[in-house]
């Protein structure tokens, strides 16, 4: 039997998460993690999910709901897109100290469960939440992912 990826989604119970949540499940990619720091939200994207299940045709793939971290343990993707949005009249520059304190904070968590995954960012603002993921990381530049547009 073939081993499927797993995927832990960080912030999934945004509409970022929730939308990389979705169309990971409908391409049947693998298992998913979704986690968020209220665990409500990721609960509530789970039980979308599953309602959703027999209408877009897709019952090959397992996921759970969650607010702890180590349950990404394992994982061969982690797919980070927490962070607050910016708000009217806020800087960049204050997006980037309010965002990089959450996505330190995660990827602390990815480097001590999933050391092995692949980290794709979609945290805002990208460029310099990739660059942050790697410096706390350590991971090699080709395993830290920066994706826009998702």
């Amino acid at each position: 039997m073939i081993k499927r990826p797993k995927i832990a989604i960080v912030g999934a119970g945004g509409n970022v998460g929730a939308a990389v949540a979705q169309w990971a499940v409908v391409k049947e990619l693998g298992d998913l993690v979704l986690i968020d720091i209220k665990q409500g939200p990721a609960e509530g994207r789970a039980l979308d999910l599953t309602q959703s299940g027999a209408w877009e045709g897709f019952n090959n793939t397992s996921f759970v709901a969650t607010d702890k971290p180590e349950m990404m343990a394992g994982a061969d993707i982690v797919v980070m897109t927490a962070g607050v949005p910016r708000k009217p009249g806020q800087s960049r520059e204050e997006l980037i100290n309010i965002n990089a304190g959450i996505v330190k904070g995660i990827c602390g968590d990815v480097k001590k469960h999933a050391p092995d995954a692949i980290l794709i960012v979609v945290s805002n603002p990208l460029d310099a939440m990739v660059f942050v993921a790697k410096q706390v990381t350590g991971f090699p530049r080709e395993r830290v992912i920066g994706s826009a547009g998702v």
